[in-house]
């Protein structure tokens, strides 16, 4: 047996994950390009075996934030719809980047990112007599880390929209970041929105 393959033939996937719950869920297999060619495709809970990293470029590639978000609808004009190759291009020139600017493992940043940015919490509404009231409700692990890839993406989407800013370098800047669990961040943000709500409908 060889070496593991690194990312983009240079980050390696031997990172930490703190997080005991989503050490269960997140796809760490080592793999030189992130792109499986949609063979996990329509087969349930499948995506578990699907790298992380490939699974953000999943997210990226969608029509726009899909509601609104600072009073607009932010739609990218089916840009990145199904063009899986734009998109890990443009994951790799965002890797670059944190790795030009921080001197670390990109891998590792995108896995604090995602702990950081995984709510525990949320609401769901509850029909009873009549009457509808909302309730707290605890996150099941997979969705946890879907929450937090989607919100990573929406960031990088809302950043990159009518801005002289990249989408890799927009990419760039909210892993890293919600690697530091700053509050300027769009998907940190999110989460203690959501955990709030859910506190207060205990």
């Amino acid at each position: 047996m060889g070496p593991n393959p690194l990312l983009f033939g240079r980050y390696s996937f031997d990172v930490e994950v703190h997080d005991p719950s989503l050490r269960q869920v997140l796809c760490l297999k080592p793999v030189k390009l992130p792109h499986t060619f949609a063979r996990h495709a329509n087969k349930r809970f499948a995506k578990a075996n699907v790298n992380v990293v490939e699974r953000l470029a999943n997210k990226l590639m969608r029509g726009g934030t899909g509601k609104k978000i600072g009073g607009k609808i932010i739609r990218t004009q089916g840009s990145l719809q199904g063009k899986k190759t734009k998109v890990v291009k443009i994951l790799e020139k965002a890797f670059d980047e944190i790795h030009a600017k921080t001197r670390q493992n990109p891998v590792q940043l995108l896995v604090n990112a995602l702990e950081y940015s995984a709510p525990n919490e949320d609401i769901t509404r509850v029909r009873f007599g009549g009457v509808s009231y909302q309730q707290a409700v605890d996150i099941g692990t997979q969705r946890r880390l879907d929450l937090a890839l989607r919100n990573l993406a929406t960031a990088a989407i809302m950043s990159a929209f009518n801005n002289k800013m990249s989408l890799a370098g927009a990419l760039a800047r909210e892993i890293m970041l919600a690697a530091e669990n700053n509050q300027d961040s769009y998907a940190v943000k999110r989460k203690n929105e959501t955990e709030r709500i859910a506190r207060s409908a205990r």
